[in-house]
């Protein structure tokens, strides 16, 4: 099987094309995977087309790389909005939501990323926006203190983020709509990596897409980045074009076994085998012997060791099963 070209059978014009291409789908038929929560949403979008009205406020929550931004981007594209982009961590006071909030029109997607990390100030100046469309906006202080009230265009405000439960409960009951996003099939990898490959104009053998998308964990973002860093290896290595023997080189350069355990996954598990004799251990323990953060232990690395069921979760801490221990040679 053949995808497109090599890259060192273009023209100038055509690879500086190619590495501006944006993978991210604008369409919601261009998706792929996320069978449930596409059909849902294309439900929600004709209604409210046929309505002539915005979406309601939507909440997407799941594990990071599974395509939260790129569906809040196709939906503004959908309902043909402008989308405005923020994140939790940027919006630090109430100052700077009045300055997104007012210059949203009708219809408008404002997108924010990890939401759950959004002060409680902001958090609760952002209440009477979603339910009433107005805030109250406190100018000055003391004596000459005065609040004037803002009216607000309807718009949709679209939330993500990777920790559901660290969201306070008044903020995730103003979501009228809610979608879990669940990890990729190996099959819906490879006809992700497909679409990729096409918009790359990369030539592909028989079997090698399947190759890279069973190591990529569930994970779009993941299998993309794989897919490039093999890009690389073939033209510098081979002649551009990838093979299932240059996939494996390439593969094994990046640290990623069978399995799709990096080197940290590895460390993880070598280290809560010698150094906890298998746990149990607390993340903290296990995060201070790594030199990690815990957050990155727990967004990043235990998800899919928790999925592949070499990690256990107990009370007393997390424990590792005899597949893990026989996978890294520790049996």
């Amino acid at each position: 099987m053949t995808i497109g070209r090599t890259l060192s059978g273009q023209t100038l014009d055509e690879q500086e094309e190619s590495y501006n291409v944006s993978l991210r789908p604008k369409h919601l038929a261009e998706c792929l995977g996320q069978k449930t929560v596409k059909e849902k949403l294309s439900i929600a979008i004709t209604a409210a087309q046929q309505r002539c009205e915005p979406l309601e406020h939507m909440l997407f929550h799941g594990p990071p790389g599974l395509g939260k931004t790129t569906l809040a981007s196709v939906v503004a594209t959908e309902m043909g909005a402008t989308l405005r982009c923020s994140s939790g961590p940027a919006l630090a006071k109430a100052g700077d939501v009045m300055g997104l909030l007012t210059n949203i029109g009708t219809g408008d997607v404002l997108f924010i990323d990890e939401i759950h990390r959004l002060s409680t100030v902001v958090e609760e100046f952002l209440y009477p926006a979603m339910e009433d469309f107005k805030v109250d906006f406190t100018v000055d202080s003391g004596l000459h203190a005065k609040t004037i009230n803002f009216p607000l265009k309807r718009f949709t405000l679209i939330g993500a983020t990777t920790r559901v439960g660290l969201l306070s409960a008044p903020l995730r009951s103003r979501f009228g709509i809610l979608y879990h996003l669940e990890y990729y099939s190996t099959d819906e990898l490879t006809e992700i990596l497909h679409r990729t490959a096409e918009l790359l104009r990369l030539e592909c053998q028989e079997g090698t897409l399947e190759q890279i998308a069973g190591r990529s964990r569930g994970t779009p973002r993941i299998a993309n980045r794989l897919l490039k860093r093999v890009r690389d290896y073939a033209q510098v290595k081979g002649t551009g074009v990838l093979s299932k023997d240059i996939v494996e080189k390439g593969l094994k350069m990046e640290q990623i076994d069978p399995l799709g355990l990096d080197e940290l996954d590895r460390s993880f598990l070598r280290a809560l085998i010698r150094v906890y004799d298998g746990g149990p251990a607390g993340i903290e323990a296990i995060a201070a012997t790594l030199g990690e953060e815990r957050d990155t232990l727990e967004d990043v690395v235990e998800p899919y060791l928790l999925q592949i069921g070499f990690v256990r979760r107990t009370k007393r801490g997390r424990e590792v099963t005899p597949q893990a221990r026989a996978h890294v040679g520790l049996a």
